[in-house]
């Protein structure tokens, strides 16, 4: 069973960057598949990107393609999420979910993850 813990959040102007990222303890993270996912407050946490544990194949959705780039640290139990011209649409508290063995999809929803953070705030100030 695998902990995570969300870092990398903060306040960024219109346009700039932030790399959040999320650490995995207690589990072989390399098993996990690993989703960003981002939450306003009176809706559903939605997808961002995700990738997969053995292929490493990507997902983004499509607000964030070109834009966002999902990575997993070799070396350290670490995805990363490179987030960059950012755009005040993208401000939400955004959480790392992780789920074993979860095989590539063409879309993520929450009930596909067992596993998740307490989430990191990403503010976007005009």
């Amino acid at each position: 069973q695998v902990h995570l813990e969300e870092s990398g959040g903060g306040l960024v102007q219109v346009g700039g960057s932030l790399t959040l990222s999320c650490v995995g303890s207690g589990g072989h993270f390399p098993s996990y598949t690993v989703g960003w996912f981002r939450q306003l407050p009176t809706q559903e946490r939605e997808c961002v990107a995700a990738i997969v544990w053995n292929d490493k194949s990507t997902y983004y959705r499509d607000s964030v393609k070109g834009r966002f780039v999902i990575s997993r640290d070799s070396a350290k139990p670490m995805v990363n999420l490179q987030m960059n011209v950012l755009q005040p649409e993208d401000a939400a508290i955004y959480y790392c979910a992780a789920q074993p063995h979860l095989r590539g999809k063409d879309a993520y929803s929450e009930g596909d993850f067992t596993f998740w953070g307490q989430g990191t705030q990403v503010t976007v100030s005009s």
